[in-house]
This record gives C-alpha cells, sequence and structure tokens, in this order.
C-alpha cells in the first residue's frame, strides 16, 4: 500500500517561504495570486494492505517524526 502525507503549516503560522514564492511569482510577470503557502508531500511504500491499520500506521509517524504537530497540519492520501 502506498500512502501520502500531505503536511502544511497551520492557518496563522508565517510562511517566509510561500511570502518568497509568491514575490517571485509577482515579479516574474504572475498576476492574480493571492496568498501561497507551501508544504511538503512524503511518499511512504508500506507492507500493511489493511487500510484502517495503515491510517493508524502513519497517523503515528506524523505525530512522532513526519510533522511538527504544534505549527503543521497533515492529510493522509491511502492508495492500493
Amino acid at each position: 500500500m502506498k500512502a501520502k502525507v500531505h503536511v502544511t503549516l497551520k492557518t496563522g503560522v508565517l510562511d517566509p517561504q510561500g511570502k518568497a514564492i509568491g514575490h517571485a511569482l509577482e515579479s516574474l510577470g504572475f498576476e492574480g495570486v493571492g496568498e501561497v503557502r507551501q508544504g511538503k508531500v512524503i511518499e511512504l511504500d508500506l507492507a500493511e494492505t489493511d487500510p484502517d491499520k495503515a491510517r493508524t500506521q502513519v497517523g503515528a509517524m506524523c505525530e512522532k517524526l513526519l510533522a511538527n504537530t504544534v505549527i503543521e497540519n497533515y492529510d493522509i492520501d491511502l492508495e492500493g
């Protein structure tokens, strides 16, 4: 089973990388782009085949290592 973890900053947390990307897009002539928020995607190949167990396992990974839950949110997508 494959898992994708999308990690983003929580609302209200300053995102200097997102701001820099937004300024760069503007300087390149891209208009109409509002706020830009930057995040990361982590892809995992899991041996687990039960979706509920896989989601629990990946959730534990996020809580312990993959996301800083004080300032970041995460979403888990499972495939297969």
